[in-house]
């Protein structure tokens, strides 16, 4: 029996098999958990996924179309989903975005209003528009995770604007902490070491980071994004039911040495 077993939970974030998303999605239904999925709009986006959820025999997965910038679509997909599951035990926020035009070296105070907006918004916003309207579907309590970056407490080289909005999201993830502590929902952050995500591709000087944490880290190499799901699963799990209002790091141990 696995330390999921019949747990649900919705999955919002994956895009391809090497979304961070994909990779906690596979641990968790190894260890008995169901998981729907929710995805980004669009024909090719729902092919993609699709395809990903096909290539680790998910293929039945209950899926829907969200573009989480709009209430509307969000209201959607929690009707949706109280139709199909009527309590969740866990959710999982691996969502960011900002144009990439302004994730390169020497262009972050330069950035405009409106692209630090729609950071902000898609980065950070979305997990407390999420935790509003996954909250009554935990009656029981159940654990709220965030895909965090070490760029939200240091300033990583190009990653300028995802790193302020990585910092509201950790912060955002504290608050609701607090707040939804009471009715046994726990929330935390998970801030994982650069992997080749489509995401992290984005972001100019990438390499070079990738080779600056496998030289300098404790465990000198960078990790393995299914280390990343592994820890995930812990902390969606019963195992840290003590644990809320953290940033568990899954970096090598790169967080913990002056560089």
């Amino acid at each position: 029996m696995g330390i999921l077993e019949g747990k649900k939970g919705l999955i919002f974030g994956v895009a391809n098999e090497r979304s961070i998303a994909w990779h906690i999605a596979q641990h968790a239904v190894r260890q008995g958990a169901e998981c729907a999925f929710a995805f980004l709009p669009g024909e090719k986006m729902e092919a993609r996924v699709r395809k990903t959820l096909s290539s680790g025999g998910l293929e039945d997965a209950w899926t829907f179309p969200c573009d989480l910038s709009s209430d509307v679509d969000l209201d959607r997909l929690f009707e949706a989903v109280a139709k199909s599951f009527p309590e969740l035990d866990f959710v999982v926020h691996s969502v960011a975005y900002a144009d990439r035009e302004y994730l390169q070296p020497g262009t972050f105070s330069a950035t405009p209003r409106t692209v630090f907006a729609q950071a902000l918004d898609i980065s950070a916003y979305t997990l407390i528009a999420i935790a509003h309207r996954a909250a009554p579907l935990m009656p029981s309590g159940g654990s709220i995770l965030a895909l965090s970056y070490y760029g939200a407490e240091k300033a990583a080289l190009g990653y300028n604007v995802m790193g302020v909005a990585k910092s509201a999201l950790e912060s955002t993830a504290r608050y609701l902490a607090a707040e939804l502590g009471s009715r046994g929902i726990r929330v935390n952050s998970l801030s994982a070491g650069p992997c080749r995500t489509l995401s992290a591709m984005a972001v100019g000087g990438i390499d070079d980071l990738l080779k600056k944490v496998e030289a300098v880290a404790p465990l000198r190499r960078n990790i393995d994004t299914s280390e990343v799901g592994k820890s995930a699963v812990y902390l969606l799990s019963d195992l840290s039911s003590g644990v809320t209002g953290e940033t568990h790091h899954v970096d090598a141990g790169y967080n913990a040495i002056v560089t």
